[in-house]
């Protein structure tokens, strides 16, 4: 079942939703560096981007519609439930936040919130007390609170994919990137070959499941 009313133009809920997902991701990253504060602007941009298109006006659906309509004449592209494109284009008729995409968003979204949220207290006790932090999380990545940014937007996507989205989301993928990439050549400057040595046996973003021995770099 689809709900048909329009549910577009609800501005109040493009600032409620932006500003609660903005705030909860401000409490779990902290951010205090020039480079932390980028990392968190980019993300809050996609999440405005994001729920401007989920309440206020779908530009996705807009520009869209004429192949939307005749690819998929029986949905009403100008209902909220519409907005799901994955649900709608694999055939999910059911309501669409039961919908296997949606669920799978979820899933994404939690361990993202889940590794900023894990990684923060273990980076926060390094840099007080001046040392590396290599425990916890930091002992499988080196960026665990670049990945959660990653995963939280991935599942957005998958729930709610736009067009400006989709766009942003390599984008800020290679940001993130980049400044991981600043990071590492800063912690280098103050903490040389320790540093080094922990690059070598971690990986950059994606944890290994095998063989710790082969050096490791932003390859990952």
């Amino acid at each position: 079942m689809h709900d048909t009313t329009p549910a577009y133009g609800l501005w109040s809920l493009v600032v409620l939703n932006s500003v609660l997902f903005i705030f909860f991701a401000f409490s779990f990253f902290k951010p205090k560096t020039r480079l932390d504060w980028r990392a968190f602007g980019g993300f809050s941009a996609f999440v405005v981007a994001l729920f401007t298109e989920m309440y206020g006006f779908p530009l996705t659906i807009y520009l869209l519609s004429g192949w939307l309509q005749t690819r998929f004449p029986e949905v009403n592209w100008l209902s909220h439930d519409a907005g799901h494109l994955l649900e709608e284009m694999f055939g999910w008729r059911a309501n669409p936040h039961f919908g296997p995409f949606h669920i799978l968003s979820f899933v994404f979204i939690g361990a993202g919130f889940w590794l900023i949220s894990a990684a923060w207290p273990i980076l926060y006790r390094a840099q007080r007390d001046g040392v590396l932090a290599t425990s916890g999380l930091y002992a499988k990545v080196r960026h665990p609170q670049y990945d959660g940014f990653v995963l939280i937007m991935f599942g957005f996507l998958l729930q709610w994919p736009t067009i400006l989205t989709v766009l942003m989301f390599p984008v800020l993928v290679i940001m993130y990137w980049r400044l991981a990439v600043a990071e590492e050549r800063d912690t280098e400057a103050v903490f040389g070959e320790a540093y080094r040595a922990y690059r070598r046996t971690t990986p950059a973003f994606i944890p290994r499941l095998g063989d710790r021995r082969q050096a490791g770099g932003l390859t990952n």
